[in-house]
This record gives structure tokens, sequence and C-alpha cells, in this order.
């Protein structure tokens, strides 16, 4: 009996080597979109880092006359002017502050804090006494301290002006100040006892005006706190 022929059909064509050509296929194709994304990505980024914030925003102010300036950098007519900066839709995304406004912030900084610190003043002024006698006790107190140091400093000064007017009457006997040819020149204790004299003199003098611009002060400080005591309580 005779074998037929066999045929190669494309059924019967070796596996390995078609799988081989599709995988080639496909792995080239999701390399080529690979790249094309990265192309399209680098090409979105390079042009969003190149677009600064002169290109998003646009800054206006007003002139005292009212007439507008625009520009994408700070016009040189808004120097000390308030400027709006604004967005590509028109709309104020913030304020700059001028110079004016920035003088307006600061005074009212200032008042704020002093109405903070007044309000403080109160309520320690309510804590600390109970009547207007107790703030007057303690002033006097504090005026009669400063009182009997300035006693001390004027006795302090009387003595050192009896020591200096009893030096330069002793100085009279020596040269310069005696007249007589023969008279000995000025001995050195005598020279440093009268510049010692004359120093504490000074530093005593000037301790004594400050005790007693001190007490000037304690007394209105005190009258005020009686006067504000008073308000707060409603004395009269």
């Amino acid at each position: 009996m005779r074998a037929e022929p066999r045929l190669n059909t494309p059924s019967s064509a070796p596996v390995p080597g078609r799988l081989l050509r599709l995988g080639l296929l496909a792995g080239l194709l999701l390399l080529v979109c690979a790249l094309a994304a990265g192309v399209a990505d680098a090409a979105q980024k390079k042009k969003s880092q190149g677009k600064s914030l002169n290109d998003e925003y646009v800054y206006r102010c007003k002139s005292a006359s009212g007439h507008s300036f625009f520009g994408q950098n700070i016009p040189p007519e808004c120097m000390g002017a308030d400027v709006e900066v604004i967005d590509e839709s028109g709309r104020v995304v913030r304020m700059i502050p001028g110079a004016k406004s920035l003088e307006q912030i600061a005074a009212q900084k200032a008042a704020d804090e002093a109405k903070a610190a007044a309000a403080q003043r109160d309520r320690t002024l309510l804590a600390t006494y109970l009547t207007v006698a107790d703030i007057e006790r303690l002033r006097d107190q504090r005026l009669e301290l400063l009182e009997q140091q300035n006693v001390v400093t004027r006795q302090y000064i009387a003595n050192l002006r009896a020591r200096e007017a009893r030096l330069m009457e002793s100085v009279q006997r020596f040269r310069p100040y005696s007249e007589k040819p023969n008279a000995p020149a000025l001995p050195g204790q005598i020279a440093n006892d009268i510049v010692n004299t004359v120093k504490g003199l000074q530093v005593y003098e000037q301790e004594l005006v400050k005790n007693t611009t001190e007490r000037a002060r304690v007394a209105e400080e005190f009258g005020a706190d009686i006067s504000r005591f008073k308000e707060l309580k409603g004395i009269k």
C-alpha cells in the first residue's frame, strides 16, 4: 500500500517561531507608546516650568487721581501704593499693602496694644486693691521711703559741702592760693581730698535729683490709679 505524502499546512507550521515574532512586535509597540508618552510629559513639564508668575498674574494699582496702572511687573507708578495681584480670570488673589497702608496697620496695632495694656492695668488694679484707702496707704509708704532717702542724701551733701569749705580755707596757706612769697606748695593729700569731695558732691546731688523726680512720678502714678479705681468702682 502506497503512503500518501504529508503536506505542510498553516496549522502544521512551527509554533515557537511564530510566537516569538508576535512577542517582539508587541514589545516594540509598547516601547513606542512609552516613548511617546514620555515626550509628551516632558513637553508639558517644560511648558509649565517656563511659565513664570509674571505670566500668570497682573499687578494693578490706582493713583491719587484715580488712574489705574497695570503690568506683569509692579509698575513704577505703583511704588508706595496698594497693589492688587490679579490672576488670569481677573480675580484679585491678594493685596500688597503700600506705605500708607503699612502706617495704618502699625497705628492700628499700636492702638490695639495700648487698649489691651489699659485693660490689663484695670484688671490688676481691681485685683490688687479693695478700697481707695489701700491705694493711699501704699502710696504714702512709697513716698515716705523716698523722702527718707532724700533726707539721708541731703545730709551727705551738707557734710561734703562743709568739708569742701574747710579744705578751701586750708589751701589759702599754700601756693598758688597764698600771696606770701615764701608759702609752701599745696600738699598732694589736700589736693586729692578736694577732688574726692567735689566728685562726691556731684554723685549725691545727682542722686537727690533722681529721687526727687522719682517721688513726683510715684505720686502722679498713684493719683492716676486712685482716679481710675474710683471710676471703675463708680465712686464719686
